[in-house]
């Protein structure tokens, strides 16, 4: 079987597949994404920690 020149998989130049645009829109929405992930992490653990320090009604 013989491979046709240019389809050797990595081995070619890397091609530019998405704009800079994009790519820093794409950048800021992990980054917003990442940061209301560690507010609602911060926000359970003191409301668990605010629950626990009331203790029980009996």
């Amino acid at each position: 079987m013989i491979r046709a020149s240019g389809t050797a998989g990595f081995q070619g130049r890397p091609v530019i597949a998405a704009s800079s645009r994009l790519t820093g829109a794409v950048a800021a929405s992990l980054a917003i994404a990442a940061l209301s992930l560690c507010l609602i992490v911060t926000l359970t653990a003191l409301s668990t920690k605010a629950t626990m320090a009331m203790g029980l009604p009996v």
